[in-house]
């Protein structure tokens, strides 16, 4: 069953952020992650209010993990380190048959 990373991101400071993007991105195509939604308009009705909202889909929730905790991953969080505000879930979808 599909599984979901959901990221509520504040950025803080974007030349260092840039570091984060360009790391990121190994450990998101080793794993096989497809972007539903990257950033653009939202509206927050309840709770903290972040910039950007980020919905990645996986393939199950052990590789949801995998990727997350993966040396490449771990490496893009430590670029971001004290630039941004992050949030990230990860939760297992439901079929829909």
């Amino acid at each position: 069953m599909a599984a979901y990373w959901i990221a509520h991101v504040t950025i803080h400071d974007m030349q260092q952020y840039q570091q984060y993007m360009q790391l990121a991105p190994a450990a998101l195509q080793k794993y096989g992650a497809k972007f539903l939604a990257r950033g653009g308009e939202s509206v927050c009705l309840e709770g903290k209010i972040f910039q950007r909202h980020v919905i990645i889909a996986f393939k199950d929730l052990a590789t949801a993990q995998a990727c997350y905790a993966s040396e490449e991953y771990t490496r893009a969080r430590a670029a971001r380190a004290n630039c941004a505000d992050v949030m990230i879930s990860i939760v297992e979808g439901i079929g829909l048959d």
